[in-house]
């Protein structure tokens, strides 16, 4: 690997310690990476407050440019990202390509955002002053990244943060931090400033975060991981009052009518069930089938789960890679066995294989009872659980019977019907006969305990600036 160090100010810095990132598809040792320490966490802050003043200063456009060149870049080495993000997360390859593309693609939709930070002037009805409203850049940004998409929740904010003129400092996850390392040199030649984008890879993430977050030159944070970790996270930020922005965990519920286009809603549930193995907070994790569709529904998702070839990612012909880590595999064995021990029928999968590597291979339980651990918790693995329903209104409370809120999907050919099930949902996001919600052009976030604020669209760039209001007379 050819960085593996912290980067700070531009340059690479050997750290006082290291820790090893390991291939789950091997368990092989990958790569000895840089630990980061207080010292190397003021050392970033300081740089980052350095460069902030110039880039902040910079015109729209300017910033526009560099994000633009950033986009190009990646965009031309999209296999190379693509191989990185396989060997230290272990998605299969095609998985790993519609990432990276994913990932570069909000380095452009940010570079056309960068020059609509839009302001107000208007009118004080009463009084007669003018009203002048603009947006600036809030100030430092900690970015604090999951290992689930290495690239994109990296780009999803260092992007954003750009455009509206902040600096940042991003701890990606230890078990995935050579991909974010490894846009640097990228970002260097797209123009990126030294000390604007600063990386630091830790083993001690909750002493490190939680130093930066009461240092009083931060002024936001911005999170993608569980609720529990983030719940922690807004009560170090309530001490300076940090700007937060955090897309939490989720527990999505899909949901088939009798009336759904069967072709169409067995694609898209491969799609939300699937995708990332299943490892994302986005995956349908309770799959709520019609009465009428149930059997059929089920022999045809059965089919196509059983058909994906399980293997190590960087084979092109594989489908499926390993979980990340033994935890992870191991967490998706325990919900199938307390699933099954509570009554559920194992349709395919279902069984730990043997030898090396974290798999698991591609299940589907069908019969799920609602006290089964998986229905009230991520399941973060490559496993449908399947449930029938015969009301709208019962599927509906059912969907809503949760602390998450990120994301619902809703498959039926009647669209006024389907409309008004999506308006009841409770979720900020919903799917409606797709699989896919994830565009860097939409606000992305959740309600309840999944998250506040969004990423991408308009919305992602405002999460990094203030709204200052000028009151004037002329």
């Amino acid at each position: 690997m050819d960085h593996t160090d912290l980067y700070i100010d531009g340059a690479w810095h050997k750290g006082a310690e290291r820790f090893d990132v390991i291939n789950p598809a091997t368990e092989t040792v990958l790569a000895s990476v840089a630990s980061a320490d207080i010292a190397d966490a003021d050392a970033a802050l300081n740089a980052a407050e350095r460069a902030m003043a110039d880039w902040a200063a910079r015109t729209p456009r300017d910033r526009s440019e560099v994000l633009r060149k950033a986009w190009e870049l990646m965009t031309a080495r999209l296999e190379e990202f693509a191989r990185l993000i396989t060997l230290e997360n272990g998605k299969a390859r095609a998985d790993a390509l519609g990432e990276a593309t994913y990932a570069a693609e909000f380095f452009r939709w940010f570079a056309e955002e960068a020059v609509r930070a839009d302001g107000l002037v208007t009118q004080a009805p009463a009084s007669g002053a003018r009203i002048l409203v603009q947006h600036k850049p809030a100030g430092l940004a900690v970015l604090v990244t999951p290992w689930n998409y290495p690239a994109a929740m990296g780009t999803r904010k260092i992007a954003p943060a750009l455009a509206a003129g902040c600096a940042v400092i991003i701890k990606p996850a230890s078990e995935t931090p050579l991909t974010m390392l490894a846009l640097m040199p990228l970002l260097e030649e797209a123009g990126v400033p030294p000390g604007l984008v600063n990386v630091l890879p830790s083993k001690k993430t909750g002493a490190l975060v939680d130093h930066m977050l009461h240092d009083p030159r931060v002024r936001v944070v911005s999170f993608t991981g569980s609720t529990g970790v983030g719940r922690k996270l807004l009560h170090a930020a309530a001490d300076q009052v940090l700007k937060p922005a955090m897309e939490l965990g989720g527990n999505a519920p899909l949901i088939v009518f009798d009336d759904a286009d069967l072709d169409e809603a067995v694609e898209g549930t491969m799609l939300a069930k699937m995708r990332n193995l299943g490892e994302a907070c986005t995956a349908a994790n309770r799959i709520y089938v019609q009465d009428g569709v149930a059997e059929e529904f089920t022999r045809r998702l059965t089919e196509r789960m059983a058909a994906l070839k399980v293997g190590d990612g960087s084979d092109p012909t594989v489908d499926v890679g390993p979980l990340v880590n033994a935890d992870t595999r191991d967490k998706v064995a325990e919900f199938v066995a307390d699933a099954v021990a509570k009554g559920a029928r194992v349709e395919c999968g279902g069984t730990t294989p043997e030898g090396t590597g974290f798999y698991y291979p591609p299940t589907v339980l069908s019969g799920v009872p609602e006290n089964a651990d998986c229905v009230h918790d991520e399941i973060f693995g490559p496993v449908a659980a399947l449930q029938t329903f015969s009301d709208q209104d019962e599927v509906i409370r059912r969907a809503n019977d949760t602390e998450y809120g990120l994301v619902a999907y809703v498959f039926s050919r009647d669209f006024k019907r389907a409309l008004q099930v999506c308006e009841r949902l409770e979720y900020g996001m919903v799917g409606l006969n797709r699989g896919l919600v994830s565009d860097p052009a939409a606000p992305f976030g959740g309600v309840k305990q999944s998250g506040l604020g969004r990423e991408g669209g308009h919305e992602g760039m405002l999460e990094f600036m203030e709204t200052q209001y000028i009151s004037a007379s002329w």
